[in-house]
C-alpha cells in the first residue's frame, strides 16, 4: 500500500480511503442494500491487513450503527494510533428542530455522539457532510475549531459544496485564526468531472487534499451501462444522482472504460479507480465494498498506469453536467 499526506497537513494516509456506507444494520436507515455486523467485519479487517489505514463514515449512515460496526471492528483488528478515522455530521439523527445541520448545538452534539459509537476518544479527521445554508459559517468553523482544541478531533474536512462556499470558509478561518479545513470530499469520476471546473483548482492552489466519493460513479463505471444491481434498485441517492448521468455521453463514457480494460485484461473498475486515483490533486479516492473482489481489484488500480493515449480515449465521450451531489 502506498501512503502520502493529506493535504499540507504531516497526517499520513493510505492512497486508498475505505468508505462505510456499505456498513450498517439494513433495517437501520435508508440503506436496504448496506451489510450487518458479520459480513462488514471481514471487509473491515481485509482492508487493514492490505494496509489501508484510513476510513471515512458518518453518524448518519444506517442511522449511526456504521460508527457501531466500523469502531468496534477497528478496535478489534488494528491499533488505534496506527488508523486514521473520519466521520461526518449534517444530516438529521433525531426528530427534533436542532436535530440536523451544523450550528454549534449540532456539531458539540453530534461529536460525542459519534465517539461514543465510534468507541474513540478522538477522530483523526471531522467532517461536514455538506454545506448548511441555515447556520452563518462563521458559526460552524468556531464551533469545528473548539472541538480541534477541546482534543476531539484531529484536523477537520468538507464535503461536496460550492467552490465559492469552500473558498469563503477557508479565508474566514485564516482571518479569525480558527482551524483550516485540510480536505474537500467530493463527488468526482469519469462521468463526472464537473468538479474540474473551479474545486480541483482551488484544492491544488490551497493545499487541500481531496478524498472524492462515488469514484467508481456507484458501480456504472465497472459494468455494463444499463445493468442494474440491488443497490441500484434502492439507493434513493444514487438514483437521483443517475439521473444526470444517464445521456449518451455517459454511456459512451462507459464504453470507453470497458473498451480499455478489455485491451489490458483487466476489470474495467481497475482502469475506472486508476484514472481518478492519478489525477492531481486527488489523495485517496474513497472505496466502497461489499465483497473482497472490491477491495482486491481498487488496491490493484492504484499500480495501473494509463498511458495519455487510454486517458484522452477516457474522457473524450465527456459531456457537461448539471451540478449534481451538493444535497
Amino acid at each position: 500500500m502506498e501512503y502520502t499526506r493529506l493535504g499540507r497537513t504531516g497526517l499520513k494516509v493510505s492512497r486508498l480511503c475505505l468508505g462505510c456506507m456499505t456498513f450498517g444494520e439494513p433495517q437501520r436507515g435508508l440503506h436496504e442494500w448496506s451489510l450487518g455486523e458479520e459480513a462488514s467485519r471481514p471487509l473491515i479487517r481485509q482492508a487493514i491487513e492490505a494496509g489501508i489505514n484510513f476510513f471515512d463514515t458518518a453518524n448518519i449512515y444506517s442511522d449511526g450503527s456504521s460508527e457501531e460496526i466500523v469502531g468496534r471492528a477497528l478496535r478489534d483488528f488494528g491499533r488505534r494510533e496506527e488508523l486514521v478515522i473520519a466521520t461526518k455530521l449534517n444530516s438529521p439523527m433525531r426528530k427534533d428542530p436542532n436535530a440536523a445541520g451544523l450550528s454549534r448545538k449540532a456539531v458539540m452534539t453530534e461529536i460525542d455522539h459519534s465517539l461514543k459509537r465510534l468507541g474513540t476518544d478522538y477522530v483523526d479527521l471531522y467532517q461536514i457532510h455538506r454545506f448548511d445554508y441555515t447556520t452563518p459559517i462563521e458559526e460552524t468553523l468556531e464551533a469545528l475549531h473548539d472541538v480541534v482544541k477541546a482534543g476531539k478531533a484531529r484536523y477537520i474536512g468538507a464535503s461536496s459544496m460550492y467552490a465559492y462556499q469552500f473558498s469563503k470558509a477557508l479565508f474566514l478561518a485564516d482571518r479569525h485564526g480558527w482551524t483550516r479545513f485540510v480536505s474537500m470530499q467530493n463527488h468526482y469520476n469519469l462521468m463526472y468531472r464537473e468538479e474540474e471546473r473551479e474545486m480541483m483548482r482551488l484544492c491544488a492552489e490551497e493545499g487541500i487534499g481531496v478524498i472524492p466519493w462515488s469514484p467508481l460513479a456507484r458501480g456504472r463505471l465497472t459494468r455494463p451501462f444499463d445493468e442494474e444491481t440491488f443497490r441500484s434498485q434502492t439507493d434513493k441517492f444514487g438514483q437521483h444522482l443517475v439521473k444526470s448521468l444517464s445521456g449518451e455521453g455517459d454511456r459512451q463514457v462507459v464504453e470507453a472504460v470497458a473498451k480499455v480494460a478489455a485491451a489490458r485484461g483487466v476489470p474495467r473498475a481497475q482502469v475506472a479507480l486508476s484514472w481518478v486515483a492519478h489525477k492531481s490533486p486527488v489523495t485517496a479516492p474513497i472505496i466502497g465494498a461489499s465483497k473482497p473482489g472490491h477491495l482486491e481489484d481498487a488496491i490493484a488500480g492504484l499500480s495501473l498506469q494509463l498511458s495519455a493515449e487510454e486517458v484522452a480515449a477516457l474522457e473524450a465521450p465527456y459531456v457537461p453536467h448539471v451540478v449534481a451531489g451538493f444535497s
